[in-house]
């Protein structure tokens, strides 16, 4: 187990440099990026619209129990409209990523394929050499990496930072200034927290990810080499 972990490849590695190189495939489908983004502020808009659609609710119907007046259209409208919102809330967000599929799969497609042919261009060494399950292992983890960061990078990171924009323009517009102070202060220890027990974390996901491929790669070179397997009766090895 020591000598096997000096044999983990290295953590070097640039965010930003990983984040440029997407870039480009989504330059490509930069129309449906725009519509995905309308769509997604959109669905914040009506997320951060519920709450408050809900507090006139409540405080319409409270008015009116105090009053004893009987009114029914007014709380009736603002229902509609809460349960509307709750709506575009679900349908921008499925809209959102009907949208963005085609480039979220068409980069997959064109880096997977960038990778393959690179794979091909190597030299006999390196496939005489081949880990073939590991290989196969690497390049599926890869591709399906890249579909979790282009939606963590467009539709978490950015859409919350406007979302928490958003919720501090409306608590500064209707309630103390200590509230949009005490919300900032929460969401950024959060932020702070998450982000240094995420790299804390890193390479625990490192090694998993290491030791999962060196195991798929043993498990399918041994079939793949079948023959010279049972030659030397190896099967146990």
């Amino acid at each position: 187990m020591r000598q096997a972990r000096t044999q983990l490849p290295s953590r070097d590695r640039n965010d930003w440099k990983t984040i440029r190189t997407l870039l480009p495939y989504l330059w490509e489908f930069r129309g449906r990026l725009a519509v995905a983004l309308v769509f997604l502020i959109l669905a914040k808009l009506a997320t951060v619209g519920v709450p408050v659609a809900l507090k006139h609710v409540v405080g319409t119907l409270q008015s009116q129990a105090g009053s004893g007046a009987a009114l029914v259209g007014l709380p009736l409208a603002l229902l509609v409209g809460y349960g509307l919102l709750r709506l575009c809330t679900s349908l921008f967000n499925e809209l959102r990523n009907a949208v963005f599929a085609k480039a979220s799969q068409r980069s997959i497609r064109h880096i997977a394929l960038k990778v393959f042919r690179h794979l091909h261009g190597l030299a006999l060494r390196f496939h005489l050499d081949r880990q073939t399950g590991g290989l196969s292992r690497d390049i599926e983890r890869g591709t399906r990496s890249i579909s979790q960061l282009l939606h963590y990078l467009v539709f978490s990171i950015l859409p919350t930072f406007f979302e928490i924009a958003v919720v501090t323009i409306i608590l500064l517009a209707n309630y103390k200034f200590w509230f949009a102070v005490v919300t900032l202060v929460t969401v950024t220890i959060y932020s702070v927290f998450t982000y240094v027990v995420t790299n804390w974390r890193t390479k625990f996901r490192v090694w998993m990810n290491w030791v999962d491929s060196q195991a798929n790669s043993r498990a399918v070179d041994s079939l793949i080499n079948y023959e010279t397997v049972k030659y030397f009766g190896n099967e146990e090895f």
